[in-house]
């Protein structure tokens, strides 16, 4: 018993020394500002200010587009380049991630996720638009379009998240998120190799896990109130409503990397199978995140499926 204790406290003073040693303050909106431009607004939401970008044409149709777990909006830049031309891109943090911050209800479950989404398309007076989201954002997108179909007139899911996964281990930053007392420790420490290692998950191709992305992606986790909420976000989970997925009507096109590590590419052809009007694409030797790792090649698939079901009639 005496060396059982002793083994823990040395456990936990080896822990309390790594986070030491990785200890990182949150960081300010001045102290991020590099990752704002002047296309960057923001607006006052359920208590949040919550940062997005209108870009694009102004009465041009309005595509959202919404990021995954510890993303931003520049998660999107590569569509944005590709498809501004055509439609007027609203893209934004969501609530936990990039310059928004934390919600101060601390309730991180999809549900509220999507009274959020609703919240922000009436401040931004959106009637109706297209809807893209990738991996929590494809959750959230596609709860969205089920709670408020009228809003949504096509829909795009790219490697989005909602099946269960009882065959694939969770990824690691997340079984930290929700470990007893280190995520408490999680929430004030942020090593780089930490984000280099999930970004080298979520990418197919490594050699695209540049430093700058790595710092970028690290950087915004550290936006104030962020890593706490991260934390918060992994102790609540909530099930999706997966068997309602064939009450979707508007046309949606599904994406997803066959390499994808996080979700597994056979949740695509449930996706598939229970959405009435749907397109499927897989795309080979690409990972969890297909608009940054092949941006041109997905904004010009998702141009494409709007042109064919442009004002086509739902059944």
């Amino acid at each position: 018993m005496r060396l059982l204790r002793r083994v823990m406290l040395a456990a936990l003073v080896a822990l309390i020394g790594i986070v030491a040693w990785n200890f990182e303050p949150d960081r300010s909106l001045e102290q991020l500002s590099e990752y704002t431009n002047d296309e960057s607004e923001f607006v006052d939401v359920m208590g949040m200010r919550v940062h997005f970008r209108r870009e694009g044409p102004e009465g041009a149709p309005v595509l959202m587009l919404l990021h995954g777990n510890s993303a931003s909006l520049h998660t999107w830049d590569g569509w944005v380049d590709v498809l501004s031309q055509h439609y007027e891109i609203v893209r934004l943090d969501l609530p936990a991630f990039g310059l928004t911050g934390p919600n101060p209800s601390g309730n991180y479950r999809t549900s509220w996720y999507v009274e959020f989404l609703e919240a922000f398309s009436t401040a931004l007076e959106l009637e109706q638009f297209m809807l893209a989201g990738n991996s929590l954002g494809g959750n959230i997108a596609w709860q969205y379009t089920l709670a408020q179909p009228d809003r949504v007139s096509h829909l795009f899911l790219l490697d989005p998240s909602g099946m269960p996964l009882p065959e694939v281990e969770t990824p690691f930053v997340f079984r930290l998120a929700t470990m007893p007392v280190i995520s408490d420790f999680f929430a004030s420490f942020a090593p780089e190799s930490l984000y280099r290692s999930s970004l080298l998950d979520v990418y197919a191709d490594d050699s695209l896990v540049t430093d700058e992305l790595v710092k970028r992606y690290r950087d915004l986790s550290l936006f104030r109130g962020n890593r706490k909420a991260f934390v918060e976000s992994g102790q609540q989970y909530e099930r999706a409503p997966i068997e309602q997925l064939s009450d979707i009507r508007a046309p949606t096109l599904i994406l997803w990397g066959a390499e994808d590590l996080w979700i597994p590419p056979s949740d695509a052809d449930t996706f598939h199978e229970e959405i009435v009007n749907s397109e499927l694409v897989i795309y080979p030797n690409i990972g969890h995140l297909p608009m940054e790792e092949a941006p041109v090649m997905t904004a010009e698939d998702t141009h494409r499926f709007i042109l064919a079901n442009a004002d086509e009639p739902r059944s």
